[in-house]
C-alpha cells in the first residue's frame, strides 16, 4: 500500500469521527462549499500534497478544497491577497509568521477545539514547545503540521580516523567542543557554525531565555543566556574546531559536510544528510544542556484559517482532516501520540536508521515564542547582538545589556 493510500485509509477513520449532521443530511451533502488553500510547495511537494487534498475531498460531504500552490514570493503575495480580501481560506505559515494572529488575520479555532474530541485537535497531543507557536493568550490560530528538531549528523569515518568516540545523547557541550577540536586537522574540521542552528538553542540549553514565557521581557543578559551565547561565539569561525567565515562562503555550509570536510553538522531531522552517497553518517541528539536535557530548536509550521473566510465551520473541518493527513506525510509529526519509531518510518522509510535518534530528540524540541512584532524583534536581535558577537565587535555582556533595552522597547510598542 502506498503512503497516500495509507493516508486515505486513515482519513476514513477521521471522517468517521466527524459530526454526523451534514453526512446524514442529503441536502447538505449536495451543497458542498468551495474552500481554497495555498502554500509554498514546489512541484514535487505540491503533487504529494494534492493527493492528500484529493483524499480529503473524496470523503467530505460539506466542502471541496481547491489547492493553489504558490512557491514564488509566497509571503509577499499572501499578504497582498489578505489586504485585498482575496486570500485563500486556509494557508501555511511558518513559526516566524504566526505573529499575524495579533493582526486579526487568523481565525481563532479554540472554540471549535473545545467541542472536538479528536486527538489531532487536542492541544494535549502536541509537544508544548511546538504548541506554543500557535497559541496566543487563550486563542489558538492554527494546527502545527511539522516539527523538525535539530539533530547532530556525524561522519563515522572521520571519527574512526581520528580515534574519537561517536556522539551519544549523554554528551554535554564541553564534550562536544573537545570532540570538535580533536576531529580537526588540515583536511577537515570538527564542526561548522554559521548562525545555524539558531543561537537561541544554545542560550536555552545553558538555562537562559531570549524571550520570557510571559512575552514581557527579553532576558538575554542573564548569566545563563550569556553563557550559551558565549559558547557559540567561542566556536563560530574558530579554526581550531570550525571553518572560517571565508571558507564557508567559498565551500558552502551543508556542502562541506557532504564533501567530507566537516565531521559534525547540526541539521533538521528531515534533512537528507544521513543518506549522502559515499558518506557513512550517524545521527544523535544534540548535546545535553545544564539541566540534563537535550534541548533543541525545531523548525515548525502550521496551517491557519483566514479570519475572513466565508465558511469558518467547513474550513475548520478541512483543517483538521488535512492536518491528520499531513502528519502521516511530513516528518516529524508534532504530536505526542505519534512520537515513535514505527510511525516515523512509516511516513519516511529512508529514515529507518536515524529514527531512534530523532525520536529521542523530539521531547526536547521547541520553537520560538510568538511576538506581535516578531520581525522587528528579530532584526534587532541580529543586528545589535548576534552578528556583532559573532564578529567580535564587543563582549557578550555589553552587547546583551544594550540589545535587551532595544528588544524590550520593541516588545512594548
Amino acid at each position: 500500500m502506498s503512503r497516500y493510500l495509507r493516508i486515505a485509509v486513515m482519513l476514513l477513520v477521521v471522517v468517521a469521527l466527524l459530526p454526523i449532521t451534514a453526512i446524514d443530511n442529503p441536502a447538505a451533502a449536495q451543497d458542498k462549499v468551495t474552500l481554497r488553500i495555498t502554500n509554498w510547495a514546489g512541484v514535487e511537494e505540491a503533487a504529494e500534497f494534492q493527493e492528500i487534498v484529493d483524499a480529503v475531498n473524496a470523503e467530505s460531504t460539506t466542502f471541496e478544497i481547491v489547492y493553489e500552490p504558490n512557491p514564488a514570493d509566497y509571503y509577499t503575495q499572501l499578504q497582498t491577497e489578505i489586504a485585498g480580501g482575496t486570500a485563500a481560506d486556509l494557508f501555511w505559515l511558518d513559526q516566524n509568521h504566526m505573529y499575524w494572529a495579533f493582526d486579526d488575520v487568523l481565525l481563532d479555532i479554540s472554540g471549535y477545539m473545545a467541542e472536538d474530541d479528536r486527538d489531532v485537535a487536542s492541544a494535549d497531543d502536541y509537544f508544548p514547545g511546538i504548541w506554543q507557536t500557535v497559541q496566543v493568550g487563550d486563542g489558538v490560530y492554527g494546527l502545527p503540521w511539522i516539527a523538525a528538531p535539530v539533530v547532530l549528523y556525524y561522519n563515522r569515518d572521520i571519527f574512526d580516523e581520528m580515534g574519537v568516540d561517536y556522539p551519544t545523547a549523554d554528551w554535554d557541550w564541553e564534550t562536544f567542543r573537545q570532540a570538535a577540536m580533536d576531529l580537526t586537522n588540515d583536511d577537515h574540521y570538527g564542526f561548522i557554525m554559521t548562525g545555524w542552528p539558531p543561537i537561541h538553542m544554545f542560550m536555552w540549553s545553558f538555562g537562559g531565555e531570549t524571550v520570557a514565557p510571559d512575552l514581557m521581557s527579553s532576558p538575554i543578559d542573564s548569566a545563563e543566556a550569556m553563557a550559551g551565547a558565549q559558547f557559540y561565539a567561542d566556536m563560530i569561525y574558530n579554526e581550531e574546531c570550525c571553518p572560517s567565515e571565508e571558507t564557508i562562503a567559498e565551500e558552502g555550509n551543508a556542502e562541506m559536510f557532504k564533501a567530507g570536510r566537516v565531521a559534525m553538522f547540526m541539521g533538521g531531522a528531515a534533512d537528507d544528510l544521513d543518506r549522502v552517497e559515499g558518506l557513512n553518517v550517524g545521527v544523535s541528539p544534540v548535546p545535553q544542556g545544564v539541566n540534563g536535557e537535550n534541548i533543541t530548536f525545531a523548525w515548525t509550521a502550521a496551517t491557519a484559517i483566514n479570519a475572513d473566510t466565508e465558511y469558518p465551520d467547513e474550513a475548520y473541518e478541512a483543517l483538521v482532516m488535512l492536518t491528520e493527513g499531513v502528519h502521516r506525510w511530513k516528518i516529524v509529526s508534532p504530536r505526542v501520540s505519534q512520537a515513535n519509531i514505527e510511525f516515523l518510518v512509516e511516513a519516511e522509510p529512508r529514515k529507518a536508521d536515524s529514527a531512534a535518534a530523532i525520536i529521542e530528540a523530539v521531547p526536547y524540541m521547541r520553537g520560538f515564542y510568538v511576538l506581535p512584532n516578531h520581525g522587528q524583534w528579530d532584526t534587532i536581535f541580529w543586528e545589535e547582538f548576534q552578528d556583532p558577537l559573532f564578529h567580535g565587535e564587543d563582549n557578550v555582556e555589553n552587547l546583551a545589556i544594550i540589545a535587551r533595552v532595544l528588544l524590550e522597547e520593541a516588545m512594548a510598542q
